[in-house]
């Protein structure tokens, strides 16, 4: 089942880069009271998702915070070392974005988010969506229909809806 708006976010645990290497955090314990932003994407160093997805989200995140969004999140299927070097190659690190690899693609199944395309080596990878949720419920939700375009789900079109 595909997550819509008024559902509630799927428990899962989710790697970051800590000081001390990588580490899990509980999605609920990020959203737990707060008002979230969550964008999802297809994969780390992919195309637009890197000149598209993630800088809409980096001219937008001072918005958010105005509109009282705790955290923006940028989630994709791929490991935290490779979340870690994106963010940091990106900008979005020192944006204020936060990065989480969802490796083994448990969220993304949980949410019905995920899709595959073989011919361009993407196996069990996110959906290019976008979501607000408060304490852990769907309020906003925007996904595309194509994984190769960011129309609905970019920064300035998920902040237009809020």
């Amino acid at each position: 089942m595909t997550i819509s708006v008024g559902d509630t976010l799927p428990e899962a645990n989710l790697g970051r880069m800590g000081e001390d290497g990588p580490e899990q955090v509980a999605l609920s314990e990020l959203t737990k009271g707060r008002k979230v932003v969550i964008f999802a994407l297809p994969g780390a160093y992919t195309g637009t998702c890197t000149t598209a997805h993630v800088p809409s989200f980096i001219r937008t995140r001072a918005d958010f915070a105005a509109k009282g969004v705790d955290e923006v999140i940028c989630l994709s299927v791929n490991d935290p070392f490779v979340m870690h070097a994106w963010g940091e190659a990106t900008g979005a690190t020192a944006a204020g974005i936060t990065m989480l690899g969802d490796a083994e693609a448990v969220f993304t199944k949980a949410a019905g988010m995920e899709f595959s395309a073989p011919p361009a080596g993407l196996i069990d990878r996110s959906k290019r969506y976008a979501l607000m949720a408060e304490d852990g419920v769907v309020k906003v939700l925007q996904t595309e229909e194509n994984p190769g375009v960011c129309e609905v789900s970019g920064g300035e079109a998920l902040l237009a809806s809020m």
